[in-house]
């Protein structure tokens, strides 16, 4: 029973060997792959991405338009935007969010860009996976005004707030998901928030081809190693593997209705 609820399997990065890196994830106990496409018009991400979700059973899709490309998308993308997440495979909108840390769109135009986004996941009732990077402030405004409470439900993916936010956030229904960044030694926060996090709350994730976990830190990242990130949050909690794999699993099914 292990997951990845968020990984970017379309990427260059797994050109030479995509099919060997979902069979490693197979083997390796994975049962449910939740694959981002990132909405840039010029990169055909959400068409490889859905494709590779019609062609495995476990491998499910996730569309939106990212941070860093929101200033690329027009009318007669958005169009199809929503044309896509009619598919049946796709089961999120995401990634979407904030990222002042690169910029690479300004940031007016990434706050215009989220808020679009989530109105229409809320009319589509899909869930969201949410991006967040030097950008809580303006993230906690937006959503307290554009996804409220009864909306579809939202994971924060990739983690990397406090332990005190998380809370928050999981108090208010969101998800909140972590990568391998949990395992690094200097992640001493991130495991706080696990610790204190209820199980029911938790979800893991790769974030595949970036964020390899110890003991893979600087290689290409996989689904396969998300067990290491388990692991991480398993000695962090001081539980057993299978307990969090369960739980973590149980969580993001519930939360996309994949059964």
């Amino acid at each position: 029973m292990i997951t990845d609820s968020h990984a970017h399997l379309d990427m260059a990065e797994f050109d030479r060997d995509r099919a060997d890196v979902i069979a490693r994830a197979r083997d390796a106990g994975l049962e449910f792959i939740l694959a981002i496409g990132t909405g840039n018009p010029g990169s055909a991400s959400i068409e490889r991405t859905i494709n590779l979700a019609e062609n495995y059973d476990f491998v499910y899709a996730g569309i939106g338009v990212h941070p860093h490309d929101a200033k690329l998308a027009d009318e007669v993308y958005w169009q199809r935007m929503e044309l896509w997440a009619r598919h049946p495979r796709v089961v999120v909108w995401g990634e979407i969010g904030l990222d002042y840390y690169y910029d690479h769109s300004p940031r007016e135009v990434q706050q215009q860009v989220f808020r679009r986004q989530l109105r229409i996941a809320r009319r589509l009732e899909l869930p969201v996976s949410i991006h967040c990077r030097d950008a809580w402030e303006d993230l906690g405004t937006i959503l307290r005004e554009e996804w409220p409470s009864g909306s579809p439900g939202a994971i924060l993916h990739s983690y990397t707030g406090s332990a005190d936010l998380a809370m928050d956030y999981a108090s208010r229904g969101f998800l909140i998901s972590f990568s391998g960044i949990v395992t690094f030694k200097n992640a001493s926060s991130l495991r706080e928030a696990a610790r204190r996090l209820p199980l029911d709350r938790i979800l893991v994730e790769t974030d595949c081809p970036y964020l390899a976990p110890v003991p893979h830190r600087g290689k290409r990242n996989e689904p396969a190693f998300v067990a290491d990130v388990l692991r991480g949050l398993a000695e962090a909690r001081e539980i057993e593997f299978m307990e969090i794999a369960r739980s973590s699993c149980d969580n993001v099914k519930r939360l996309l209705g994949v059964t």
